[in-house]
């Protein structure tokens, strides 16, 4: 058995040949590793409650809150990598992310169980360390900010209770930083909007650290986990190298052919229209993109260390740098529709 302290995790010499099923698999990190399973021969199914745009052949409907639904995708399954999560940060009520995160590990563990599933991977996240001014690696400390981040480290233990039931059973759990790349909104997506549209104002004097990732490397290294003996596995999934926050937002500038200075605000004035937005948000039951915990957020450091990812023997595919040109290229490359964005993606994921 690995132990989850080791600094080398062992790799088996081959590679499992049964079937790979991806729970939340039509998403964004899902649809990546399912093209990436394909060209190497792999079979793969994809569990999801949306349709699969880029493999619809490839998916069953299911919901991972519902063990009935679970069943009959598993029943003859190899491997079980579960990527489905609420991870928002304006979700509610805050019952759904419990609902998902934690109720839903707790029904795919069971439905695993009874498919007789001895590898699974879940992605968790480096939420579950809360903000911490040092990098910290796969043994914490624990300090999970927000209902996100407490109940992925639940969840966690839910898999961990499956895995130490059967010693040939094995357990990877992936923490990934902030992952971004083509066809996804999240916060580097919309940092990199808001510089493109000129709407970007830096807050604070952005000379914390961030540890960020591109999805090609995340889809690449998760497939690179199945490999891996029994026992229990943990890692931290990072690219470096990190990047100051200015240096990142020059980076981007430079992508988009942007020059001049970037205009600055005080991190408490943006903390306070954080707050005024959260209370209109309240008031009004919309969703607003500032709000006092993503501005927080952004002016934190969140730096963590993936030395056991790199001491696996895994070779990200991409720089850091690369991903995010490769990011900007497709999402703000002019006379480039939402709908034809999509369909190239959609192309460039099977050919």
């Amino acid at each position: 058995m690995t132990a989850v302290g080791s600094n080398t995790p062992e790799i088996e010499q081959r590679a499992e040949s049964g079937r790979i099923v991806i729970l939340g698999g039509s998403g964004f990190i899902g649809t990546r590793m399912t093209k990436l399973l394909r060209d190497q021969g792999r079979a793969v199914s994809i569990g999801d409650l949306s349709r699969s745009d880029a493999f619809p052949e490839l998916w069953a409907e299911c919901d991972v809150r519902r063990s009935e639904s679970l069943n009959e995708l598993l029943r003859g399954a190899d491997v079980v990598v579960n990527l489905a999560a609420v991870h928002r940060d304006d979700v509610r009520p805050l019952s759904r992310y419990h609902e998902t995160n934690v109720h839903g590990a707790e029904q795919v563990c069971e439905a695993a169980r009874r498919a007789g599933v001895r590898r699974m991977v879940f992605t968790s996240s480096v939420a579950v360390y809360g903000f911490n001014p040092r990098p910290v690696d796969e043994s914490g400390p624990f300090a999970p900010f927000n209902a996100y981040g407490e109940t992925k480290l639940q969840a966690e233990q839910a898999y961990r209770e499956w895995v130490q039931e059967d010693s040939g059973r094995t357990l990877v759990i992936v923490r990934p930083t902030v992952v971004f790349g083509e066809n996804n909104r999240g916060n580097v997506y919309n940092l990199i909007h808001q510089i493109a549209t000129g709407k970007f104002l830096m807050v604070g004097a952005g000379d914390n650290i961030k540890s960020i990732a591109y999805v090609g490397n995340v889809a690449a290294f998760l497939i690179h986990t199945l490999l891996l003996r029994a026992g229990t596995n943990v890692f931290n999934y990072v690219d470096g190298p990190d990047m100051q926050t200015s240096d990142l937002v020059d980076y981007i500038r430079g992508c988009l052919g942007k020059s001049g200075r970037t205009p600055r605000v005080p991190k408490s004035v943006a903390m306070t229209g954080g707050r005024i937005f959260d209370l209109a948000a309240r008031l009004s039951g919309r969703t607003y993109p500032i709000s006092a915990v993503r501005v927080q957020k952004f002016c934190e450091t969140t730096q963590f260390r993936a030395d056991r990812m790199r001491e696996s023997g895994f070779e990200p595919p991409y720089t850091l740098k690369d991903g995010l040109a490769r990011t900007i290229q497709f999402e703000f490359a002019r006379g480039s529709s939402t709908d034809q964005k999509r369909d190239r993606l959609i192309r460039a994921t099977i050919d």
